[in-house]
């Protein structure tokens, strides 16, 4: 059961011991990742490379449950299982960051306000959840549109109610977002999460709908767009809304990154709209991951590099 208390400072200086002991020991931390489709996730490489960077010996697995033929039903054994195996900690990606929350025995604070974990630190036999992809996606936005004046906060449109989509509102609402609309297929979803959000930021205007088109084009149109849900991905092909609906002078964030140029990153492009891909909330994520992992702060430009490096490699 969740202990409703914060023990980040605990968590990373437990794990920066057992990093600095299997170093010394020669021995392997081991990571996972726990998600649905995942065999082309670039995170084990980065991960990897980064720990070998800093002397690190990383041994990062997949726990896909497409090729298990399990559901979110299987999380308990699974966390059972990782921990008897002595893994230091897991990602958590789709369909997993709300179902695993029940399951661990603390939040952090960035992940109880969320609802959602993207990362999980084992600490002896206790599991922490964190969430990284606010922060991950604000380091990657802010580095590719750096000023306020070139990312108008004005009024956001939010694709996605989801794990991913409630850590970006956060991180929106943060940033100074005035208006935020959350789009979601179920609308009920995109309202509870306006009004949970609400009640953490009274000063900005929250709304939740499932009218796309609406919430684009209503109020004389959007000032940006973020783009947080499957839709996009390689085994999800398409554009979450008709790209005609995209305001052209807007920017648009994209969190799918395989691939990098998504149908719906085109369009914006072939429109005008300042742009930023899925990569830079793919590192940004990962650079957090990393320091909860190992107590180490990641370098960012090489973490990008490699990134880059590897969907480049990917593609060709």
């Amino acid at each position: 059961m969740v202990e409703k208390k914060d023990d980040n400072v605990k968590a990373t200086a437990d794990m920066t011991a057992r990093a600095q002991a299997a170093r010394a020991a020669g021995a392997q931390l081991l990571l996972g990742l726990i998600g649905s489709g995942i065999q082309r996730s670039l995170t084990p490489a980065m991960q990897e490379a980064e720990g070998v960077a800093q002397g690190l010996k990383v041994s990062y697995q997949l726990i896909d449950l497409d090729r298990t033929g399990d559901g979110v039903e299987a999380l308990p054994s699974l966390l059972r299982n990782a921990c008897t195996l002595g893994f230091a900690g897991l990602n958590i990606t789709f369909p997993c960051k709300q179902a695993v929350i029940p399951l661990l025995d603390e939040l952090s604070d960035e992940a109880r306000a969320m609802g959602a974990v993207n990362t999980v630190v084992a600490r002896g036999e206790r599991l922490i959840g964190h969430n990284t992809d606010g922060s991950g996606w604000r380091w990657g936005f802010e580095r590719a549109l750096p000023t306020l004046s070139s990312a108008d906060l004005t009024r956001v449109v939010l694709l996605g109610g989801g794990g991913a989509g409630s850590a970006i509102a956060h991180a929106l609402l943060r940033m100074g977002c005035a208006h935020l609309m959350i789009v979601d297929q179920d609308a009920t979803r995109a309202k509870e999460l306006a009004l949970n959000l609400a009640g953490q930021y009274p000063r900005a205007r929250i709304e939740g709908s499932s009218d796309a088109a609406a919430a684009l084009q209503g109020e004389g149109g959007a000032s940006g767009v973020v783009h947080a849900t499957p839709t996009g991905m390689d085994k999800l092909p398409g554009t979450p809304v008709d790209p005609a609906l995209l305001p052209a002078d807007a920017w648009l964030s994209e969190i799918v990154y395989f691939p990098l140029e998504t149908q719906l990153l085109k369009a914006a492009r072939a429109k005008g709209m300042r742009t930023v891909d899925g990569g830079t909330m793919a590192v940004g994520q990962a650079l957090g991951a990393f320091e909860l992992f190992t107590g180490r702060k990641a370098d960012a430009a090489r973490m990008d590099a490699h990134f880059r490096r590897l969907v480049a490699q990917r593609t060709s």
